[in-house]
């Protein structure tokens, strides 16, 4: 995790993205200089200008975890010395936003994926749980069956993080559809736009292909929705440009009249989530999760499977814990 901290007077905002140490020197070296004295209000031209540091580096990969980061702690801060919370300044439409609880790792023995998902299913409401797959797909059926006897009637998800090819992934789906798995993620890399296309035309009409995690860019949201590749799209604000990114990839889904559904990071995507009506849910990462509760005051805790903003604190409502985060700094 890199955290980035602005400061304007005494108001401190706060983003954060999930990615290699390096992004930290390029914010250091590179882009802190084009933040540093700007008008903290004036998030787009900001924006602008830090994709132009990075031109000839390139947008995608590191750059965009930076920018996100920056990007995050830039609305955060806007709406700090507003004294608003984020997801009103964003312009709020709904109160709480479902989750759904994620994990299910292929290394999980079949007790410790059940206790998981019974956890969440029982204890936290969730009304859909996803689990991985396609490390060893000849076991993945008895898991999958595992799930579904423990979820009852919740939705389950599944994603194989681009372990397929195509027409593997087509036999896989007819495989296991007694088991009504509702959300086929990544089933082939994001980058097959093709394949994942085929897959989304051959599979039971009640399995949706999702996919998007790896959008760097509005063009990369692009080139997966014009090719009719996904059902759902995914996106990572941590990733494709934080709340400015997001909501511009979002307003392109809807254009496509595709939903769109929040990629890890829970914290990252609460206040924008609250503000878009195609918003199907935020993806509650078991991972992501544990950080963040360690990380950060405020972070938000489900109830009848959903999280809400606390809208009495301004900004995203969080306050990283320094003291708590030191013995784990790099």
């Amino acid at each position: 995790m890199i955290v980035v901290n602005l400061h304007a007077g005494k108001t401190v905002g706060t983003g954060y993205s999930y990615v290699d140490a390096s992004a930290a020197h390029l914010i250091n070296d590179t882009l802190k200089a084009t933040v540093v004295g700007s008008n903290a209000l004036d998030i787009d031209h900001i924006g602008q200008r830090l994709l132009r540091q990075v031109r000839n580096s390139g947008r995608s990969g590191i750059a965009a975890c930076a920018i996100s980061a920056i990007d995050l702690a830039l609305w955060d801060l806007k709406a700090r010395l507003l004294n608003t919370s984020l997801c009103q300044l964003l312009g709020q439409v709904r109160d709480l936003v479902p989750i759904y609880g994620s994990g299910g790792f292929t290394t999980y023995s079949d007790d410790v994926l059940c206790q998981q998902f019974s956890r969440w299913v029982h204890d936290n409401g969730c009304r859909f749980v996803k689990m991985k797959i396609g490390a060893e797909p000849e076991r993945d059926p008895h898991r999958i069956l595992a799930a579904r006897s423990t979820i009852g009637d919740a939705e389950l998800f599944i994603d194989a993080n681009g372990a397929f090819k195509p027409a593997q992934s087509v036999r896989f789906a007819e495989a296991i559809r007694q088991y009504d798995v509702r959300w086929f993620e990544e089933p082939v890399s994001s980058d097959d736009e093709a394949g994942l296309r085929f897959v989304r035309q051959s599979i039971p009409p009640s399995m949706e292909v999702a996919a998007g995690e790896y959008v760097f860019t509005l063009d990369d949201a692009r080139r997966l929705l014009s090719a009719g590749a996904v059902d759902i799209l995914q996106a990572d604000a941590t990733r494709c440009g934080g709340i400015t990114g997001f909501l511009r990839i979002a307003a392109l889904a809807e254009t496509y009249h595709i939903d769109i559904s929040c990629h890890c990071g829970p914290c990252a995507h609460l206040d924008v989530a609250c503000a878009l009506p195609g918003l199907r849910h935020i993806e509650w990462f078991h991972d992501h999760v544990r950080i963040e509760e360690i990380l950060f005051d405020g972070a938000p805790k489900p109830e009848d499977g959903a999280i809400k903003p606390d809208l009495s604190r301004p900004g995203n409502g969080l306050q990283f814990k320094a003291r708590d985060a030191e013995k784990y700094r790099i």
